[in-house]
């Protein structure tokens, strides 16, 4: 496959370092030569200084050849550009471009987008995305990763391990002795910053981060099982009110009407458009790193602060006032890695990271064959991916024992029709049915081959 990533920053640093280790060939342009030296350097991929929405320079990268166009600069209309170019004078069968500018996605203009006009087949609005993100862990607290899948039948929690988990130092294969009417199955658990995958004699420490499948509406029961009994937040504060903030309060006021939200805002004029836009969110107009707003919006009172300033230092400061003053947890949005070593230290509960879920939207329009959707799991530790089994996949018609799965593969959940099936030994995957599974970072290629549509299919 042959795909131009148009933008060397950390969103196509991160698209082009998980396709080059599937031996894609990848061309990625930047108007900026040091972004590109330091990309081929780290990188087994070509790249090019220039601007990508400039003809001359995407012909250069092969536009002519390529598969397909993943536009991810910070400018809105270069991406848009660079898409319509490569639609209307090589044309390139996919375009996904990353566009922030809400005006554009406004649905009065939806039109703009389509094929007559100009052509790209997906649009990542990262803010948009972030913000749903944070409004799912505001649903169910104690949770650091709610991932939806099969149309929100099955869910991926992602869960801290404290010393009050009730499951310590057990097998996991006992788990179903122990919970016979649960339909959970762990895949992934990350210890001192290395991903584990699982087996049945695997073990959960304190201090573990788990990953488990379970069909939703088992998880208010599934949470206790690990130590989670936390109640809905009722009082949420958000600091920042720029698209993320203003998003997410509109999804939370729209979604959650039992929830009470005041939003800090430091800019006077933005915050005072967001007031506008809000109908019931109480809007200050101050520092979140001030006592006296924090007293205003009466923090110790709060279940739920959640950051999310364009400022890291900001966000994190933020959310552990916020704790000091009694709020008992803190949701923090971070775009740079250099901090999340030392996240699990200073009592923030869940961190969220803009790239890595902008990275996971792109990501689902990528992979090839049957396969549904793709959520990234930490960084580098392996993807949940969601996929239809074929007549001519390897999976197909034997019991789950003797399919011989790549190693660092976990089957998570089936679903078959409506129901929703956690494996076993003995489970017998049909055609049709919808595949839930985890695979580490080194196996990904390996997935996309169980799940490929081969000739002798047609």
């Amino acid at each position: 496959m042959q795909v131009i990533i148009c933008g060397a920053g950390q969103v196509g640093f991160n698209i082009a370092r998980y396709l080059a280790s599937e031996d894609a060939d990848i061309t990625v342009i930047d108007h900026l030569p040091e972004l590109v030296h330091k990309i081929t350097d780290l990188l087994d991929v070509k790249g090019l200084v220039g601007f990508a929405s400039h003809p001359d320079v995407l012909e250069r990268a092969g536009a002519a050849d390529a598969d397909m166009v993943i536009a991810v600069t910070y400018a809105d209309e270069v991406n848009m550009m660079a898409c319509q170019i490569c639609h209307s004078l090589f044309e390139v069968p996919t375009k996904i471009a990353r566009v922030r500018a809400q005006s554009y996605l406004h649905p009065m203009w939806a039109n703009l987008f389509s094929r007559e006009h100009m052509p790209i087949d997906v649009i990542i609005s990262p803010e948009i995305e972030v913000a749903r993100a944070i409004a799912r862990r505001l649903e169910l607290p104690g949770a650091f990763d709610v991932i939806p899948l099969a149309d929100g039948k099955v869910s991926l929690i992602g869960v801290h391990c404290t010393e009050e988990c009730p499951v310590l130092d057990t097998p996991l294969r006992q788990l179903t002795d122990l919970f016979p009417d649960l339909h959970i199955l762990i895949v992934g658990i990350s210890r001192g910053g290395e991903g584990i995958v699982p087996s049945g004699e695997t073990e959960l420490r304190a201090g573990d981060d788990i990953y488990f499948v379970a069909e939703t509406e088992h998880i208010p029961r599934a949470m206790p099982a690990f130590g989670h009994e936390e109640t809905e937040a009722r009082r949420v504060i958000i600091v920042g009110g720029g698209n993320v903030g203003l998003y997410l309060a509109e999804i939370v006021e729209k979604e959650y009407p039992h929830v009470s939200l005041k939003l800090i805002e430091l800019d006077k004029k933005r915050a005072e458009f967001v007031a506008q836009s809000l109908e019931r969110t109480v809007v200050i107009n101050g520092n979140a790193l001030d006592s006296e707003i924090l007293e205003e919006v009466n923090a110790r009172t709060a279940e739920t602060v959640v950051a999310v300033s364009n400022d890291d230092e900001v966000n994190i400061l933020a959310s552990m006032l916020a704790k000091r003053y009694g709020c008992r947890r803190a949701v923090t949005l971070i775009n740079k890695n250099t901090y999340e070593p030392l996240i699990g230290t200073l009592g923030i509960e869940t961190v969220v990271n803009p790239r890595a879920i902008t990275v996971s939207r792109i990501l689902e329009h990528v992979r090839r064959g049957r396969i549904r959707s793709v959520h990234t799991l930490s960084e580098g530790f392996g993807e949940l991916i969601e996929a239809e089994a074929l007549e001519t996949s390897s999976l197909v018609g034997v019991p789950l024992r003797d399919a011989k799965l790549p190693d660092g593969v976990v089957l998570g959940a089936l679903v078959r029709n409506e129901e929703v099936i956690i494996p076993r030994g003995d489970t017998v995957v049909k055609a049709g049915d919808l595949v839930i599974l985890f695979a580490a970072s080194e196996a990904v290629k390996k997935v996309e081959k169980l799940f490929a549509v081969k000739l002798e299919f047609f």
